[in-house]
């Protein structure tokens, strides 16, 4: 690694909020290019500086600056340039030379030390000089705890935020306890935490640490989709990652449930373990889904029957008997699940549904879970639709790490019907909220696939309210295609029945190509985007198709996918900035996905004359492309498929991730006009058939597997559901009996 020791000679650029600078530097008589995060260098600074050095296809030779730290300006130039770079209010130029030809070599240590003697420069009185000291001192405060925490492997962004939160007790705070980072900054998990307490010696059995790692084991668990988990497997897992004894794991549990941080229950194989938040919200949602389901909602003059006779007639078409049960059943129920695969007529029934409740006068709102969903629903039912989140009117307040939802029980929806599409998506807690805005006497609506993947986030919500036995069901079936319209509707049927795949029809849209290896598999996906699909139907590889993949890791994976992908479509160029964030290099023209919600990301969309219309909020599961990268502004631009664009500072790159390839779960609540997927050997909890049957009801218009026919159907064979610890079914059940 390169080392440099020399003189902050300008400042030419400097980003406030992350402290991504360009810096002119004065090193062995040459004037040299630093980039990076330097927040807090100034003008005639003295710096050691280590890095590597870059090129710039505009700029030229940079060095990119991975470590700094200061060298106290020894010489009366270097001083005085120093105390008028700016750094400290109420000292400019002039005052900086005064200060100087008084204090002279001293002025630093006396400013630190023993501002008193600031008041015989002239023009600085005792309020002033505790001004400067004060300022100096808040400035030498934050540049201890970034070189404080620079030994520890923490990123410059990173430490500014720690500084913001904890102030001047920062350094003091984190070495008594550093495992608070994992609740009080975003970002910092356990592991880096723990990384930090172990350097600084802390005993591997201390109760700080098997407190702090039980609640991230518990937090594992809620990643993977549980709302609860058994104690004895929490133990088990906790004690075997922190290397402690299982009673210590069992002491901390005890902990967290005195602190209130856990709830513990009597389960039917022994004791489970709640974090506090799941459990109100499951126990919440439960009592609601009873209450709606219990109630006496009005009744309307009218024959149900004739109303969708008439429905039928204004729109020329014919439903079914179970597509009317549907209907009768909104009418005559508080809240109803309408399920059912894809093909099966639940579009229709909803816009029945809505034609019916608005003839009568009723305000019907339509919501669904993701952007893309959301738009969807509005086109196919001519509608406004919008994300579960935006009628809620959630609000994430950054400064505090807190969200909010505007609508609740105090705020309820102002509707009478509300519908919610690919419920099959919604997890716990977003359903507790939504159900906190819905007031008692609102008709709800719930339209899903259940055969479909459950929720990225806690809880298996749809297919619990089903098996609850509580709420009425109705389930479509009947496929309203014509007979060979559409083989991926079909196929999607027979796999999710258990049949095999019916593949290579002709004129038809689902295409199995074998291939025996998996370097054959990634080569023939690469040539299907980059040449055979964008010949055989005019596709846009960058907006048209997507290729999804079971796995992130391996050759068939999303990870090695992407780079493969990447270099094909979209390869280096010198009209191409690019920026390394993690282990990806972002690159304009890049396909990437947002992979958190960040609610207060701002965006602007163009409208149809021309204007712009704004807002903010972008994502989990939002595509776009990379329409622009400024190495001097430190941000990017993305230009979502729906015409969104935001700007992201490079501090924010880590909610990006390239797009190429996404796995199957991130594809929820997204269509696509073709879907590609690799089939080969996987771990078996990955390669099932509701994986494949999820990636198949991605495709709109053509769907391609590629690889091991042994293997599809080994899928196919596959009927295991990865059980998720949750119990609203049995709560919705208790909570009926005792009433």
């Amino acid at each position: 690694m390169l080392e440099l020791e020399g003189t902050v000679n300008s400042i030419v650029f400097r980003n406030e909020e992350n402290g991504y600078s360009i810096v002119r530097f004065a090193c062995e008589g040459d004037i040299i290019t630093l980039v990076g995060y330097m927040p807090l260098v100034r003008e005639g600074e003295d710096l050691k500086v280590k890095g590597e050095w870059v090129y710039h296809p505009v700029y030229g030779e940079q060095v990119q600056v991975s470590e700094y730290s200061t060298v106290t300006p020894s010489t009366l130039e270097g001083i005085e340039k120093y105390l008028s770079s700016g750094l400290i209010p109420g000292i400019g130029p002039k005052t900086a030379r005064k200060i100087v030809d008084v204090l002279g070599k001293d002025a630093l240590d006396i400013i630190q030390y023993n501002p008193d003697k600031l008041t015989k420069v002239e023009g600085i009185g005792e309020k002033k000089a505790q001004r400067i000291a004060q300022a100096f001192e808040e400035q030498r405060g934050l540049r201890d705890v970034l070189m404080f925490l620079q030994a520890y492997d923490i990123s410059t962004a990173f430490a500014i935020k720690i500084f913001k939160k904890y102030r001047e007790e920062t350094i003091k705070l984190i070495k008594q306890n550093p495992y608070r980072l994992v609740d009080d900054i975003e970002g910092i998990g356990f592991k880096r935490a723990d990384k930090i307490a172990m350097s600084m010696g802390m005993e591997h059995n201390s109760p700080g640490r098997v407190f702090a790692g039980t609640k991230h084991v518990l937090s594992e668990f809620a990643g993977a989709g549980h709302v609860f988990v058994p104690k004895v497997m929490l133990a088990d897992r906790a004690a075997g990652l922190l290397a402690v004894e299982h009673q210590q794991v069992e002491d901390a549990i005890g902990s967290l449930a005195i602190a209130g941080q856990v709830k513990l229950e009597q389960g039917s194989d022994g004791q489970v373990v709640y974090h506090m938040p799941f459990y109100h919200a499951e126990s919440s949602v439960a009592a609601k889904l009873v209450q709606l389901s219990l109630m006496d909602y009005d009744t309307f003059d009218m024959d149900i029957d004739s109303q969708i006779e008439g429905y039928e007639k204004r729109y020329g078409i014919a439903l079914d008997e179970v597509q009317k049960e549907a209907v009768v059943q909104s009418i005559d129920n508080g809240i109803v699940v309408i399920t059912g695969g894809p093909g099966t007529g639940k579009t229709t029934t909803i816009k029945a549904i809505i034609d019916i409740f608005e003839e009568k006068g009723l305000e019907v709102t339509l919501a669904a879970p993701t952007g893309r969903a959301a738009k969807r629903m509005a086109q196919a039912c001519d509608r406004e639709a919008c994300t579960i989140h935006r009628l809620l009117e959630f609000s994430y307040q950054e400064n505090q790490h807190a969200s909010n939802f505007g609508r609740d029980e105090d705020n309820p929806l102002d509707c009478q019907v509300l519908i919610i599409d690919e419920v099959s998506m919604v997890d716990i807690l977003l359903m507790h909220h939504l159900l906190k805005a819905v007031t008692p006497g609102t008709r709800l609506v719930m339209v899903g696939d259940v055969d479909q993947l459950p929720s990225v986030g806690p809880g298996n919500v749809l297919r619990d309210i089903i098996s609850s036995g509580v709420v009425k069901v109705v389930r479509l079936k009947k496929i309203f295609r014509q007979e060979g319209e559409s083989s991926i509707v079909v196929n999607a049927h027979r796999i999710n029945g258990g049949q095999y795949p019916v593949t290579n029809s002709r004129d038809g849209d689902f295409f199995f190509i074998e291939k025996t290896d998996m370097q054959q598999v990634v080569d023939t996906i690469i040539d299907l985007c980059k040449n055979r699909l964008p010949r055989y139907n005019g596709y846009n590889p960058m907006t048209d198709i997507q290729v999804l993949s079971p796995m992130r890791k391996g050759p068939i994976g999303v990870d090695n996918l992407n780079i493969r992908l990447r270099e094909s479509l979209n390869p280096p160029g010198r009209d191409k900035e690019e920026r390394k964030s993690g282990s990806f290099v972002f690159r304009v023209g890049d396909r990437v996905m947002q992979v958190k919600n960040n609610y207060s990301l701002r965006w602007e969309a163009p409208l149809q004359d021309g204007c712009l219309t704004e807002g903010e909020g972008v994502f989990n599961g939002d595509l776009g492309i990379i329409e622009s990268l400024d190495q001097e502004e430190g941000q990017l631009t993305v230009l979502f498929d729906d015409e969104r664009k935001a700007d992201y500072r490079f501090n924010q790159l880590d909610e990006l991730e390239p797009a190429y390839a996404v796995t199957v779960h991130k594809s929820q609540g997204s269509e696509f006009p073709v879907m590609v997927m690799p089939v080969f050997w996987g771990p078996p909890m990955l390669i099932t058939r509701n994986l494949l049957y999820t990636a198949l009801t991605r495709a709109k218009q053509l769907a391609v597997l590629v690889g091991r026919e042994e293997y599809l159907r080994r899928m196919v064979d596959n009927n295991r559901i990865s059980r998720r610890y949750s119990a609203l079914d049995g709560r919705m059940r208790d909570i009926l009996s005792r009433l």
